[in-house]
């Protein structure tokens, strides 16, 4: 990652840069400071283009092992929740347009070819709906 932005690698090895936040920053150098103790330097030096997060065996993430350690720590913490990753993607997509963002920033931080996938992809609030009318609408 490199001025507040991250590499993602998405579907057919599509790669897009998607913006971070400070905490995600804080919490990503902190686990890179933690890698770095636990191995030797010289096998810390990793290209701009190699995995943040590896598996068990050194390799890239795929979206069956995010699913399960999500459904692991999910049991861990006790919450009873039937979840999957999609499910965060679609709350990030919600969140940002609740807050105003434009569908098609949206639709390029979430790697859709096709501003239609994105439009299916999230909802439009009661909340936002609400908040646009009292925004725009000369009567209130």
């Amino acid at each position: 990652f490199f001025a507040g932005m991250i590499k993602v690698q998405g579907k057919g090895k599509k790669e897009r840069l998607v913006p971070i936040g400070s905490h995600a920053i804080k919490a990503i150098n902190e686990y890179l400071d933690s890698k770095s103790k636990s191995k030797k330097k010289e096998e810390n030096t990793a290209s701009r283009s190699a995995p943040l997060f590896l598996n068990k065996f050194g390799g890239r993430l795929t979206a069956r092992s995010v699913a399960r350690s999500l459904d692991k720590y999910l049991k861990i913490s006790g919450v009873n929740l039937l979840t999957s990753p999609h499910t965060f993607r679609h709350s990030f997509a919600t969140h940002l347009l609740d807050k105003g963002a434009d569908l098609r920033s949206v639709q390029e931080m979430l790697g859709h070819s096709s501003l239609s996938t994105t439009q299916i992809y999230t909802h439009i609030t009661t909340e936002r709906l609400k908040s646009v009318y009292d925004k725009a609408h000369p009567r209130k």
